[in-house]
């Protein structure tokens, strides 16, 4: 298994002598705590600001009023509007996918719903899923994928309080569920399961990406202090939260004596200090050919010595194995919430703050 040492990440760091070349631009700021982006078509993207709006960015600007027609959410803890992705047949169906919390702040669940975008509005809003329920606000999860057949995954938390049920594939904590693209859960591999549960042993899963040609999942959460990880998730696998951890509690206290187990499935890579990942890419795209089939993870926190803030992490992937890592866009001193591969083969990212930007990373 690969760790990268703190010694190598400042080695990374300094060196740079092979990041590609790239410029950065800001398209917009002004957001208010953004958690997602979506794009619609070349240069027109969705933003989904935690505390319940939806942002449209459209003929170069962010437009001054939030889309109409979005969920009520529960807004608090680590709940909100939370991700939105474009159906792959947007161009015809204009339908997009949003994930919410809504509840009560001790009675909740993760709900995924679809609308189709017209006009700046959502309309046509249905709820297509929702989570087992939930009596806390935190560790949601709520990252989804399209697989490569059309059908979604969902990545569901596990609640915080109530980690050991990351275990039990009988209900929804700390799992990824399968679902059709109309939200019906598909079957699971496992004996007495929870609809739609695909994989178990999952903390609080923060992104899920698919390579669009092998069909490869690759999906990150976080640990408890350390311990953040990388999965390539495979249908039935159990991850092994909270019998296996490379962090500890907040407390100082051992989560687990246990850093692998016997018929648990180890992380590709672990992040020890924790960096926080939060939304990533996996890049297929042409503006930037020595970055395909290699993943972006944004880091809202600096992670290990010397990086002092979030930043963009350019994860280096050789035949499924992380063999490398290079810290971008440090300079920024912002916290990073999502990153996602444009059309273009540009990337964009936004930070996490109540003036949050939408950057550009891109190349001429």
């Amino acid at each position: 298994m690969f760790v990268i040492s703190s010694i190598l990440a400042l080695t990374l760091q300094a060196a740079g002598s092979e990041t590609p070349d790239f410029e950065t631009e800001i398209l917009a700021e002004g957001l208010d705590y953004p958690w997602a982006i979506a794009e619609l078509s070349a240069g027109e993207f969705l933003i989904t600001e935690k505390p319940g709006a939806l942002r449209w960015y459209h003929q170069g600007q962010l437009q001054p009023d939030p889309v109409s027609g979005t969920p009520s959410v529960l807004y608090g803890g680590q709940g909100g509007l939370l991700d939105i992705v474009a159906h792959p047949d947007y161009q015809t169906n204009q339908l997009v996918y949003l994930t919410w919390s809504e509840g009560a702040p001790r009675d909740n669940v993760l709900a995924l719903g679809r609308a189709r975008f017209e006009d700046g509005a959502l309309v046509d809003l249905e709820t297509l899923f929702t989570s087992t329920r939930r009596s806390t606000d935190v560790h949601y999860g709520a990252r989804l994928a399209f697989m490569t057949d059309g059908t979604i995954l969902l990545g569901l938390g596990d609640g915080f309080d109530l980690r050991e049920q990351a275990q039990d594939p009988a209900n929804h904590y700390g799992s990824f569920v399968h679902l059709d693209a109309d939200g019906q859960p598909l079957p699971s591999s496992f004996d007495n399961a929870a609809p739609g549960v695909f994989t178990i042993g999952h903390r609080n899963p923060q992104a899920v990406v698919v390579d669009p040609q092998s069909g490869a999942v690759y999906a990150h959460e976080h640990g408890p202090q350390g311990g953040d990880e990388i999965n390539r998730l495979v249908e039935g696998r159990n991850y092994g939260w909270p019998i296996t951890s490379y962090g500890i509690d907040y407390t100082g206290a051992l989560v687990t004596p246990f850093e692998t187990y016997p018929g648990m499935t180890d992380p590709l890579v672990h992040w020890t200090p924790s960096l926080a990942p939060a939304g990533m890419a996996f890049y297929s795209g042409e503006m930037f050919p020595e970055w395909r089939g290699d993943l972006f993870v944004a880091a809202l926190i600096p992670g290990e010595a010397p990086i002092a803030s979030g930043h963009i992490r350019w994860v280096d992937l050789e035949d499924g194995q992380i063999v490398d890592q290079t810290v971008l866009l440090s300079a920024f001193e912002a916290r990073f919430r999502d990153i996602r591969m444009a059309s273009d083969g540009s990337l964009l990212a936004i930070t996490d703050s109540d003036n949050g930007q939408l950057i550009r990373i891109y190349r001429d």
